[in-house]
């Protein structure tokens, strides 16, 4: 069967808002509150206040050029810009700065880019959808190396901005509700839960579910069709006896699915229409 009641998580997004420019900061809160006004959001003015924090967040948007504190980097006086009331907003832009990431004192400070390579190496720590906010646009071919979701140039457009974060929102959720469901089996004597994402495929043998994992395989009784409902947008059936995890499709033809483990399996005739379709709808889902 499958567990649903696992894991739970609450409905708000924990966003973290990581720029050393607080008008920058404010405005990006700004526009998350027009988009969730449930949001838990938090702010940082540099990569170490964000290491030193909890660092439980959804969502991360992230200044690449990332260079002191606010108390080291005062508002430039020159700047006109009505930012703490300005509801016409495209046309603010971060004052004009080298992307030379060194504080006044020439003491080496972590960048964005650096920030988000440190956060990608700590497997132990939640890793956040990141969307990068940048000046300077010659920076986002980097944004790869990453993992970036998405990035944002400033001036900050705000239908841009809605549809970016309309689309990591969804991601989010789908990620949430995915993680959300364990299924639980019996198993020599006992009850085991298992990861959805810990099956390559399910195989139908003799009134028995077998399942293939990343390191062995386990047989317990039940139906291969009850599964197919359950784990149904992550999970598709290519034949009767077979049902494959989505994130695993290497790649297919009309009559055989290759996993990313070197697994070739048999499609039926019958199923691959339906599979196509349904391969393609997740592989958008996925997409950035």
């Amino acid at each position: 069967r499958l567990d649903t009641t696992r894991h739970k998580r609450t409905n708000r997004m924990n966003i973290a808002i990581c720029d050393d420019e607080p008008y920058i900061r404010s405005y990006l809160a700004s526009l998350i509150r027009k988009q969730d006004p449930h949001a838990v959001i938090t702010e940082y003015a540099s990569a170490d206040a964000y290491l030193s924090g909890p660092g439980e967040h959804d969502l991360l948007f992230l200044d690449i050029q990332l260079h002191m504190s606010d108390t080291e980097y005062p508002p430039d006086p020159t700047d006109t810009v009505p930012w703490n009331n300005a509801e016409d907003t495209s046309a603010i832009q971060s004052p004009a700065r080298p992307p030379d990431p060194n504080t006044a004192s020439g003491t080496p400070c972590i960048d964005g880019m650096e920030l988000a390579r440190r956060i990608r190496a700590m497997p132990d720590r939640p890793q956040p959808i990141l969307i990068f906010v940048t000046g300077y646009e010659a920076y986002v071919y980097d944004a790869f190396d990453v993992d970036a979701f998405h990035y944002l140039l400033k001036p900050i457009d705000k239908l841009r901005f809605a549809e970016i974060y309309r689309r990591a929102a969804a991601r989010i959720t789908a990620k949430a509700e995915q993680q959300s469901k364990r299924l639980v089996i019996q198993y020599a004597g006992t009850s085991r839960v298992l990861d959805p994402d810990s099956i390559y495929y399910m195989e139908s043998r003799a009134h028995k579910i077998v399942l293939h994992l990343k390191d062995t395989t386990l047989e317990y009784y039940a139906r291969l069709g009850d599964l197919e409902q359950a784990l149904q947008g992550q999970f598709c059936r290519i034949h009767k006896g077979y049902l494959v995890n989505l994130a695993y499709v290497e790649a297919y033809t009309k009559t055989e699915v290759s996993l990313t483990n070197g697994v070739k399996l048999n499609i039926s005739k019958y199923k691959y229409e339906a599979f196509a379709k349904t391969h393609l709808h997740f592989i958008q889902s996925a997409e950035p």
